[in-house]
Parts: structure tokens; sequence; C-alpha cells
């Protein structure tokens, strides 16, 4: 039977969806098929965009119809029949998964103090335990509520959750001052019976309405500018009734402007000290009252190139800024900034360790892609590495690292024009406050890499005029920072060559020693395992000595990410049943590792087939501690190896993580240039991780 938990809370507007967020991603990184379940909808007439939000996690594959019990109206003229079909619903979704979040209502219907004592009848008969969420914030927008306040409303929640005979595993206080935490935490337990107690700093960023959200509140037109800044949040309200001089001294960062339609002047200085770097970012403007833009005016903001999302509607001023103010911000699967802010909250200030041990839920054996994702990202996480992104002018990058530093994985350097950067960051409503941004022509370090990068290639001839002009290359410029020690890996190519990438690795960072090549492996996450593909990126036709490399590199690469080391060395027949040169570059290659590494398991030649299957590979190479078992994977070509990970990846839809370089000194790491952010959060991950490895060996 499957784990479950049951979300709820006394009233609405607690924030709880960001906790049942990182309870669902808690989970997903223990039990191999996880779930969720929405007893009560939040409307009958539209789809709740939470329980969507929840389905939008990779860890669940689950249809919305089917995690919806009932909706309010059910509930309203029959709760017994209600709770029945909620329980046969529940069932269907529990016989599916290993552990399953409960969602309870929301209280968007009408306010009854009998909504929290359904929830806790519902929990019972599902026999699920009650994560108890607490709101911090009072419901009139009067201020933060004191830890009195919060012990009494505690009271109530206990005696009606008891009066049902539901069980609660934990209490979560959301959106408390975050000058409250302790005092909160410490007035809780008091009255806790032991349950732990957990408290959630507000965060003004979760609640703040998108652009998007404000222009359905105000019913406006887009009339200009990028669509995509639409997701972007609203910090704030700006109401530009005044002259022009004076709007400029209110403007605020990541405030929307809301500009009597006629007053084109005011929309002009607006838009102009928007692209200024001396006045604050805004996230859009509101022209108000339905006028059209004089011909002209539209003219002259077409040619000013403009981003910045201009909505038009029809409201007055009072009426548009009164519908602006009541927007209220979600957390929905569209803001990858809310979610990574969500998830950061409760990574930092929730004991999910405790909250799993309580619940019971002990991690599975198998090893799905997510599980693996995260464990680069937990693994990451504990020991902060600094990494240089050299394209700072992508936007997956930008995405990328923010996501990356909410997540505390790795520390950032991007580099860029910081002006362009900082710029493009605050358009896309993103935070990369703590990042880094350094340009490649800073004259300090541009020769102070020159003159390094001179003396490391004198051999060939270059000249310092001539480095001078190399290192401001961004693949160069990074490369040298991790060459001198001002980062400790790099991360590359999604808008360059892998070429451009991991040529200056060759020529500054150099190879371990002892190691002949520089070669790559793939990550290969099937539905419940981890595998090794090596290389299936860089050397085109490697030697008998080469491929030992590649072998050898590839276990240690296995070993860095706690992956059992079973090499099998690839080729078109297996054991002594075939011969010619190919299959003797195997067999010499396969001599060559033992000869190294005698502790390593290796066997080859061995075809595909024995390798993964365990009785092909009886049959075909028994008694072999490979065969049947293979974790590690080393093809005999590049041509084998690439079409290889390329087959296995469409056709049994597993995760591709890599290329992952191996061989140099240090981490330098390749992007493919259709990379998906998710793709350089995972490269990023696995770069630090590969830094944390070179800082124990030298350690040690």
């Amino acid at each position: 039977m499957a784990r479950s938990i049951y979300i709820t809370s006394v009233e609405g507007h607690t924030g709880k969806s960001t906790v049942a967020l990182g309870m669902l991603d808690t989970l997903s990184h223990q039990a191999r098929r996880v779930g969720v379940f929405r007893p009560v909808a939040r409307s009958s007439e539209s789809r709740d965009y939470v329980l969507e939000m929840l389905l939008a996690h990779d860890g669940v594959e689950l249809s919305y119809d089917e995690c919806i019990g009932v909706g309010y109206d059910a509930v309203h003229a029959d709760a017994d029949a209600a709770l029945s079909e909620i329980v046969s619903r529940f069932k269907a979704v529990e016989r599916q998964c290993d552990a399953v979040v409960i969602l309870g209502s929301d209280y968007t219907d009408v306010g009854s103090p009998t909504e929290l004592g359904f929830n806790a009848r519902v929990a019972a008969n599902l026999a699920a335990p009650v994560l108890l969420v607490l709101g911090g914030q009072q419901h009139d927008e009067q201020g933060a509520r004191s830890a009195g306040d919060l012990r009494q409303i505690l009271g109530l929640a206990s005696t009606e959750l008891s009066a049902a005979h539901a069980s609660v595993i934990g209490i979560v206080a959301n959106r408390v001052d975050p000058g409250m935490l302790d005092e909160v935490v410490a007035a809780l337990a008091g009255d806790s019976n032991g349950v732990p107690v957990w408290a959630i700093p507000e965060d003004p960023f979760l609640i703040a309405p998108s652009v998007g959200s404000i222009m359905e509140a105000v019913h406006g037109t887009l009339l200009s500018g990028d669509t995509a800044l639409l997701s972007r949040e609203s910090l704030g309200t700006v109401v530009a009734a005044m002259s022009m001089e004076n709007v400029l001294t209110r403007l605020i960062e990541g405030g929307v402007v809301v500009i009597p339609g006629d007053r084109s002047d005011v929309l002009l200085a607006v838009l102009m000290a928007n692209a200024a770097e001396t006045f604050p970012s805004v996230a859009g403007v509101i022209l108000n009252g339905g006028f059209e833009l004089l011909p002209q005016i539209a003219q002259l903001i077409d040619g000013l190139d403009n981003a910045l999302p201009i909505i038009s509607t029809n409201f007055g001023t009072y009426d548009t800024a009164l519908r602006i103010t009541q927007t209220r911000g979600r957390l929905a699967a569209d803001s990858q900034r809310k979610y990574d802010t969500a998830l950061a909250l409760f990574e930092q200030y929730v004991d999910s360790g405790l909250l799993l041990e309580r619940l019971d839920v002990s991690r599975t054996d198998v090893v799905t892609p997510l599980m693996f994702e995260y464990d680069l990202l937990d693994r990451a996480r504990s020991n902060p590495q600094h990494i240089v992104l050299p394209e700072g002018g992508d936007d997956r990058i930008l995405r990328a690292a923010s996501t990356l530093l909410r997540r505390a994985v790795a520390k950032l350097t991007i580099l860029g024009d910081e002006s362009e950067i900082r710029a493009r960051s605050a358009e896309l409503g993103l935070d990369l406050s703590d990042a880094g941004i350094l340009s490649p022509f800073d004259p300090e370090l541009r020769e102070r890499f020159a003159i390094e990068y001179a003396k490391l290639r004198e051999h060939k001839g270059v000249t310092l005029e001539a480095a001078r002009e190399t290192v401001t290359d961004v693949s160069y410029f990074g490369t040298m920072m991790v060459h001198l020690g001002l980062a400790d890996g790099m991360v590359s190519g999604a808008a360059h060559t892998t070429a451009h990438t991991i040529r200056p690795g060759f020529e500054i960072i150099k190879t371990d020693p002892g190691v002949s090549v520089v070669s790559s492996v793939f990550l290969m996450c099937l539905e419940d395992r981890v595998l090794v593909y090596g290389d299936c990126a860089v050397n085109p036709d490697p030697n008998a000595t080469q491929l030992a490399d590649i072998a050898i590199s590839s276990a240690t690469t296995a070993a860095q990410f706690q992956i059992e080391q079973r090499i099998a060395m690839l080729s078109y027949s297996t054991g002594m049943s075939g011969a010619g040169a190919d299959v003797e570059k195997v067999r010499e290659a396969t001599a060559f590792v033992r000869e190294r590494r005698a502790d390593l398991k290796v066997d080859g030649p061995i075809q595909y087939d024995a390798a993964v299957d365990a009785s092909v590979g009886q049959s075909k190479m028994p008694g072999s501690e490979v065969a049947g078992r293979a974790t590690v994977f080393i093809f005999p070509d590049l041509n084998t190896g690439n079409n290889t990970y390329k087959a296995v990846q469409r056709s049994a839809g597993a995760v591709a993580i890599g290329p992952v370089l191996q061989g140099l000194r240090k981490p330098i790491n390749d992007l493919s240039r259709g990379a998906l952010v998710q793709d350089i959060v995972n490269t990023v991950a696995i770069t630090a991780i590969q830094a944390q490895s070179r800082s124990q060996k030298v350690a040690s």
C-alpha cells in the first residue's frame, strides 16, 4: 500500500501549495511512483491550477481527471456520499503509486468552520497522517500574525482534527514574519504534543502576480512588448497620475506603472527610464482610459525595439489600480522562479528527512532519472563549488543560473557585459543578484590571462599580443579562470560548438597524469537504473591504449556518481568467439585495463546483449562478474557509441545526461546547443561534483 500524507490548513491563503510541492519533490526522490490527489477541487467550472502545477512535476505520471475527488457542490449536497466517492477515487490512485501527496481543500467556497472538519474526516478515512499548515499572515492584510495568534489557531485545529481521529505528523507555520521564526516554532512546539514544528518565512515574490495575470484582471490588450515578459512578476504598483519628473522618482524595481492613456509624455519617459541603467527595471505599463495611442507615438515606440509589455485597458485609474491590487499571485507551473523559490524555502526550513522518517518511507533500490537528478543537486549543494558560465548572452543560461542560485547548488560567475545581463535577467524576472558577472575584456584579468596563455603556448609560437586577443574569447577566458583557480569548473556549449568549448581545455588544462586522451561519457538514466556510456562524443577511433584509458576514466566517473563499476568492453563478438582487427583492439584494451587496474571488474570483448541480459551473459560468458550485470559500457569507436546512446535515448525513453568530459585535470563540460534549462542545471551540478572530487583528491 502506498504511503500517503494529507496536507491541510485551517483557512485559505496559507500557502500550503508551497508545502505540497516541497513534500511531493521530497517523496519523488525516495519512491519510484509518486502520485497526487485533490479530494475537493477548487472549482468545477475551471481546472485546478494547483493540481496542474503538482501534476507537472517530473515524478508524477497521472492524468488530471484521475486525481480529482469531488467538487464543493457534491460535499454540500451529501457529505457522506462525497466522502465515499473520494475514498473510492483515491484508492484507484493509491494502487498505482508508492507514495501519494493529498492536498486538502482551499477554502475557495463559502467560508465554513466545518471545512477543516471535513478535511479531517477525509484524512482519517484515507488513513493518511496530516501535515498541518498554519498561515502566518492576516487575511485582511494587516500584517503578520504573532506567535500567540498562531498558537491559538493550532489549538482550534488540533481539537477539530482530534475529533475526527486524524493524526498529525507535522506542523508547518508558513508565511511567517522572517524575524519571528524561532519565536513561532518555540510557541507552537509547546502545544504540539511532541509533533515536530517548522516555520517558513514570508517571501513577497511568491505572492506577487504576473504581468499576464494583471492584464487579465484589467481586461487588457497587449499593444507592444515581448509576450515572454508577461510571465514576469509585479512587485508593486505605481499610479502615474502626475507630471513626468515626479513619476520618474517613484519608479520601483519590478513595478507595474499605471499611466493615463493620453499622457504619451509620461509613457515615453517611463520607457526611456526603463532602458537606462540609472533607473529601476519595471515589469510593465498599463495605459488606462481606453485612449488609442497617437500614430506617431506608436511609430516611435516601434522604433525603440521595446520589449517592455505595454497594455491598454478601458478602465479608469481607480478601477485599474483596484483590480491590480486585488490580483493575487499564485504558485503555478508556468513560473520557474516561483517554483524554484518554493522548493528552496521547503528545503531550507523543513527537515524533510525527519518527515520521511515519521512517514516511514524507505528509499527504494530503484534509481529513476528524477532520483538521480535530485542526488546530483543534493551532492553539489553539500559543498558548493564555483562554476563559470561563459555564455551570458543566452537566456537559457540565465534561467538555469537563477535556478542554481535559488537552490544553492553552486557559486556562479557569468561572462558577458554586466549591464546587459542584469537588464535581461530583470526583464525575464530572474534573480541573479548572487551571481558574479565578469567581462572577458576586464583589463586586469585579460593581461594576466594573456601572460599565462602565452607562456603555456610559447612552444607553438604564440606571442603576448596574439594571446591578448585569444583570451577575450569567452571559452578561453573561462578556461583560464579554471586553470588559475578563479573558478572550480566551467560549463559551456549552449551557443558554441563542442570543439570551441573543449579546445581551450586541451591547450590549457591538459590531461590527468597517466591519461593519454580526454574522453566523454553519457550518464544514461533508464527507468530503474543509471548506466555509463563512453566514449560517445569525442574520440572517433581510439586505439587499444586510448580505449583502455577511456574505460579507466569512465570507471572513475562512475564512482564519482556512486554507480557500481562493472565494465563491458563492447565488440561485435563475445569472448574468444570472433577475430579481426576491431575485435583484437578491444581484446588488447581489456588486457591493458586489467594490467593497470586489477581492482576493476572488466570483461571483453563482449556483445551488448551479453553485457545487459543475465541469461544471455551466462550462456555466452559463464562465470563472468560483468556479463549480464554491466554498468559501464565502453564502445569501440565514436560511430558505435554515438548511435547507440541516441538509439537507447529515443527508443527506451532514457534521459541522457552529458556529454561529461573526463581525463582533464580540472572539470570542463560541454552542453548541446539544443540544451534545455534542466540540462544546463544538471551539467553544472555534475561539474561541481567533479570539482569536489578533485579537491578531495588534492586534500588527501
